[in-house]
C-alpha cells in the first residue's frame, strides 16, 4: 500500500506546492510526540531492582489502558477547544487551538496543534485568494462573452435588414457559416455615409443601446461631421469609468471596436477579427475551466491531509482529538465553500452552448483534454530500434575499415558529398536523445514542462516518444550507410549510389510536412511553426517556446553548415550548375559561412529586441548583447580560418574570450539563478529541485568546460583532413551534450519562477481591455 506522503507528493499541484498542508513536517512533530511518551525508565539500564521496573511498566500499561477507556466512555469530551476569529475585513478566518485537557506531552502536543493552525489557516487563505481571483475572472469572461454575442446580434440584425433570405446565427460557435465581405460591406453602409442621415442615427442610437446593456456608455455618441462628398458623418467616443464596483468591462478593444468608433464608414466587423476573438475568448474558458478543477484537487487533497495527520496523532496520544478539529475543518472556507463547484458547472453550460453548438461530449474534449497513456509497443519499439541501430553500427564499422573509408589515402569524395548528410541526422538525432533525456528528467522531478512552454497536454511529446524519434532517425540513417556502403563494395557508379543521402534528405523533409496524422503530426506541425516565428523574427511575438528553440539552434550552427554543404553538393550533380568544388572554396562559400555563422545568433538577438519593446525590460538589451557578441567572435573565427595570422589570432582570442564569460554570467545568473552569495545554499539559489548539492556544482564546472572548446578551432592541430572532420564533428556533438545539459537547468530556474508566483493557469489575453476614466 502506498503511503499517503507518497501519494500527496504525486498528486499535488507543483507550482502550489509551498500552500499545500505540509504534511511532512506534521509527521516529524508527531514523532517527537511519540519519543516524548515512551516512559523514562526505559531509557535507564543501571536499575538494579528487576520487580521495580516490571511495576512500573504494568502501571503505565494500566494508566494507558486507563485513558483510551475514559476517552471512550467520554467521547464527548472537548479534549482540544478550536477558536475562530475573524479579522476587520471579515473575509479571513484565524483558527487557534486550545488544550482543555492536560496531556503528558502537553507541550509538544501545544507546539503541534500551533503549527497545524497555522497550516490550516495558510490553506484557508490561499483558498480564498484564488477563488476570488477565478471569481473574478469569469465575470470579466462573462461580459467579454456578451459584448461579443451583441456583436453577432448586431451583425445579425444589420444583415437581416438588408438581405432577409440569408439569417445569420447569434451565437457564437467554434465554426463559422460561410459568408462573404460584401455582406459585412453592405451591413457597414447602414452605419457610414447615407443620404438618409435620420436612418443613420437611428441605427447608431440601435447600436448605442444595445451596448449599454454591458454598462457601457457613450459621450456625444452622435456627431455630425462632413466628409468629403459633403454628406454627414457621424463619430463616436466610448467613455466608460474602469473603477466601478462591479470591475465591468469600461470600453471596447482596438480589435473589433476601432472599426465602429473610429472608421463607421467601412467594414463594421470582419469575420477573421470575430473568429480571432471567439478563439481568445474560447481559451480563457477553457484555462478557467482547469484553475477551478487545480482549486477544487486542492481543496479535497487538504482535506485528506488534515484527515490523515490527525489520525496519527490520535492514534499516537491515545487519545480522539482528531473529532474537535475535523469539524472546524470542514466547516472551514476551503471546504465548506460551493462556489468552485457551481462557477465549473456555469463553466461547462457556457461552454457547451456557445462554443459546442450544445453538444456537451465536444465541450468536454476542451474542457476536460484526454492524455494519451503511455504505451508499451512505444517502448517495445524503443528497444528494437535501439538494438538495430547498435547491429548497424557494428556492421557500418566493419565495412568501413574493410573499404578504407576513412583511411588518409581515400578519395575525400566520401567526406564531401556523404559525410555532410549522415552527420546532420547524426546530430540532429543526438539533439533529439538529448531533449528525451530532459523530458524524463523534467518528469520525474515534476518540471511541469507542458504548462511552460503552452504545450497541450493530449499531444506532448513524452520521453518515450522522444527516445523513439532518436532511435528510429538512427537507425534509419546507419541503415542508408550500410547500403551505401555495400553498393560502394560492389562496384556501383559513384553517381548512382552518392545520390542515397540525397534521396534520404528528401524522404524526411517530406515526412516532416506531410499532412497525414502519422508519426506525431502535432509535434511537427509545432516544430514548423516555432521555426517560422524564429526565421520571422521580430514580427511575432515571442513566447517561450520561441527563444527556447532559438538557444537551441545556436547549439547547431554545424548542423547547418553541413546542410548547407549538402545541399550544395546535391544541387551541383542534380542541375550540373556548378562544380562541386565550388562548395568548399570561392567566395561565395565564404560569404555562404558568415551568414550561417551569424544567422541563429542574429534570430535570437531579434527575439531579444522584439521583447525589449513588447516588455520594456533592459534586460532584454543585456542578453541581446550577449548575441551580438557571439557573432562578432563567430565571424572573427570564421576569418581566421582563412587568413591564420598573429593579427587575428589576437582578435579571436579577444572576441572568443568576452562572448564566452558573457555567455558564463547569463547561464549561471540569468539562465540558472545560480551564484547567489546571500543564497542558503552557498552560490546557488534558495530552491533546489535536485537534492544532492553536489550535482549542481558539477554543472557549474561541466558547463565552463564545454564552453571553452572554442579553443580547439584556433589551434589548429596537425592532423589529417579525416581526423579534422571527426574532430569538429566530436566537438558539435560536445555542444550538443552541452544544451541539453543547459536544458534542465534552464525549465527549472523558470519552473520555480511559476512556483514563487502560484502561477499554475496560463493567463489568455482577452480581445477587450479596459481604460482608465482618465
Amino acid at each position: 500500500m502506498v503511503k499517503f506522503s507518497k501519494e500527496l507528493e504525486a498528486q499535488l499541484i507543483p507550482e502550489w506546492k509551498e500552500a499545500f498542508v505540509n504534511y511532512w513536517q506534521l509527521k516529524k512533530q508527531i514523532k517527537r510526540i511519540k519519543l516524548s511518551r515512551i516512559p523514562k525508565q526505559s531509557h535507564h539500564h543501571a536499575k538494579p531492582d528487576f520487580g521495580l521496573s516490571i511495576f512500573d511498566s504494568l502501571s503505565f500499561f494500566v494508566k494507558n489502558i486507563a485513558q483510551n477507556f475514559s476517552a471512550s466512555d467520554h467521547h464527548d469530551l472537548n479534549i482540544i477547544q478550536v477558536r475562530k476569529k475573524t479579522t476587520k475585513d471579515d473575509e479571513e478566518e484565524i483558527y487557534e487551538t486550545e488544550l482543555a485537557q492536560l496531556f503528558s506531552e502537553e507541550d509538544e502536543v501545544r507546539v503541534f496543534f500551533m503549527r497545524l493552525d497555522e497550516e490550516l489557516n495558510k490553506v484557508n487563505q490561499f483558498y480564498r485568494r484564488q477563488e476570488s481571483e477565478f471569481i473574478e475572472r469569469g465575470e470579466t469572461l462573462n461580459k467579454q462573452l456578451q459584448i461579443l454575442l451583441d456583436l453577432k446580434q448586431i451583425i445579425s440584425d444589420c444583415r437581416r435588414k438588408n438581405s432577409p433570405s440569408k439569417p445569420y446565427s447569434t451565437g457564437v460557435s467554434p465554426q463559422y457559416s460561410p459568408t462573404r465581405d460584401s455582406d459585412y460591406s453592405v451591413c457597414a453602409e447602414n452605419f457610414g455615409d447615407s443620404d438618409e442621415t435620420n436612418s443613420e442615427i437611428s441605427q447608431t442610437d440601435e447600436v448605442i443601446t444595445t451596448l449599454e446593456k454591458n454598462g457601457i456608455s457613450f459621450v456625444n455618441s452622435v456627431m455630425r461631421t462632413k466628409t468629403k462628398k459633403g454628406k454627414p458623418k457621424m463619430a463616436m467616443r466610448i467613455d466608460v469609468p474602469a473603477t466601478n464596483p462591479t470591475r465591468a468591462i469600461t470600453a471596447i478593444t482596438s480589435m473589433l471596436w476601432e472599426d465602429l468608433v473610429k472608421n463607421p464608414t467601412g467594414d463594421l466587423v470582419h469575420k477573421r477579427k470575430l473568429q480571432c476573438a471567439e478563439k481568445m475568448i474560447r481559451g480563457a474558458f477553457v484555462e478557467l475551466y482547469k484553475g477551478f478543477g487545480l482549486l477544487k484537487t486542492y481543496s479535497s487533497l487538504n482535506m485528506v491531509a488534515f484527515t490523515k495527520i490527525l489520525k496519527k496523532f490520535d492514534k499516537v496520544s491515545c487519545q480522539k482529538a482528531s473529532a474537535n478539529y475535523l469539524k472546524e475543518v470542514k466547516r472551514s472556507h476551503f471546504v465548506s465553500s460551493d462556489k468552485v463547484f457551481r462557477l465549473m458547472d456555469e463553466v461547462e453550460s457556457i461552454f457547451t452552448k456557445h462554443f459546442a453548438n450544445n453538444d456537451r461530449k465536444k465541450a468536454m474534449k476542451f474542457l476536460r483534454p484526454q492524455q494519451h497513456k503511455d504505451s508499451h509497443m512505444v517502448t517495445f519499439l524503443v528497444g528494437l530500434s535501439t538494438g538495430c541501430f547498435v547491429s548497424l553500427f557494428c556492421v557500418y564499422a566493419i565495412l568501413a575499415h574493410l573499404c578504407g573509408i576513412f583511411s588518409s589515402n581515400n578519395e575525400p569524395a566520401y567526406m564531401e558529398t556523404v559525410y555532410p548528410v549522415f552527420s546532420v541526422f547524426t546530430l540532429l538525432s543526438l539533439h533529439l536523445f538529448m531533449y528525451g533525456c530532459n523530458l524524463f528528467m523534467w518528469k520525474n522531478t515534476r518540471i511541469n514542462y507542458n504548462f511552460i512552454f503552452e504545450f497541450s497536454p493530449s499531444t506532448a511529446l513524452k520521453h518515450r516518444d522522444a527516445f523513439l524519434m532518436s532511435t528510429t532517425l538512427m537507425t534509419t540513417v546507419i541503415g542508408a550507410m550500410v547500403i551505401h556502403l555495400l553498393l560502394r563494395a560492389a562496384n556501383f557508379s559513384p553517381t548512382e549510389i552518392d545520390a542515397i543521402p540525397g534521396i534520404l534528405l528528401l524522404f524526411f523533409v517530406v515526412l516532416l510536412i506531410c499532412p497525414f496524422d502519422l508519426f506525431y503530426r502535432p509535434t511537427r506541425y509545432c516544430f514548423i511553426r516555432v521555426i517560422r516565428n524564429i526565421v520571422c523574427s521580430p514580427f511575432y511575438k515571442v513566447l517561450l517556446v520561441d527563444f527556447f528553440m532559438a538557444d537551441q539552434l545556436t547549439s547547431q550552427i554545424p548542423l547547418l553548415r553541413h546542410l548547407e554543404s549538402a545541399g550544395c553538393h546535391i544541387f551541383a550533380r542534380a542541375f550540373k550548375t556548378h562544380h562541386p568544388d565550388t562548395c568548399h572554396s570561392g567566395r561565395l562559400y565564404m560569404e555562404i559561412t558568415y551568414i550561417i555563422s551569424f544567422l541563429p545568433y542574429y534570430w535570437r538577438a531579434l527575439q531579444c529586441a522584439r521583447r525589449w519593446f513588447d516588455d520594456g525590460d533592459v534586460n532584454h538589451l543585456a542578453n541581446m548583447g550577449k548575441y551580438v557578441s557571439a557573432m562578432v567572435a563567430a565571424g572573427a573565427r570564421v576569418t581566421y580560418s582563412r587568413q591564420n595570422d598573429n593579427l587575428w589570432f589576437a582578435i579571436v582570442l579577444i572576441t572568443s574570450v568576452v562572448a564566452t564569460m558573457y555567455q558564463l554570467y547569463w547561464d549561471f545568473i540569468k539562465d540558472w539563478g545560480f551564484l547567489n552569495p546571500k543564497s542558503i545554499n552557498p552560490w546557488l539559489r534558495d530552491d533546489l529541485i535536485l537534492k544532492n548539492k553536489s550535482i549542481y556544482y558539477m554543472s557549474i564546472v561541466l558547463n565552463i568546460v564545454l564552453r571553452v572548446t572554442w579553443v580547439e578551432t584556433i589551434m589548429h592541430f596537425k592532423v589529417g583532413p579525416v581526423q579534422s572532420r571527426l574532430l569538429d564533428f566530436l566537438l558539435a556533438a560536445l555542444e550538443v551534450i552541452r544544451r541539453g545539459h543547459w536544458n534542465f537547468y534552464r525549465l527549472e530556474n523558470e519552473h520555480l519562477n511559476n512556483v514563487g508566483h502560484y502561477r499554475a493557469v496560463k493567463t489568455v489575453p482577452l480581445p477587450f481591455r479596459e481604460i482608465d476614466s482618465d
